[in-house]
């Protein structure tokens, strides 16, 4: 079984700061960030089982699946 290594974070910031544009803003970039940051904390969470599906969601709120 091959070993793949990830991208560090730094990596990953890098490799998404040089798709934009050069007239990006600093309020963009930091967005752009604070957005895939929030979807690597996601994923990790779904990886360790600290997610719910949306019909568990309905279910322990009462809603209409």
């Amino acid at each position: 079984m091959a070993t793949t290594i990830s991208p560090t974070p730094k990596q990953q910031a890098r490799a998404l700061i040089d798709e934009l544009p050069d007239s990006v803003s600093w309020a963009e970039l930091a967005y752009r960030l604070e957005v895939r940051a929030d979807i690597e904390e996601g994923l990790a969470d779904v990886k360790a089982g600290r997610a719910v599906t949306t019909e568990e969601l309905r279910r322990e709120f009462g809603l209409p699946e």
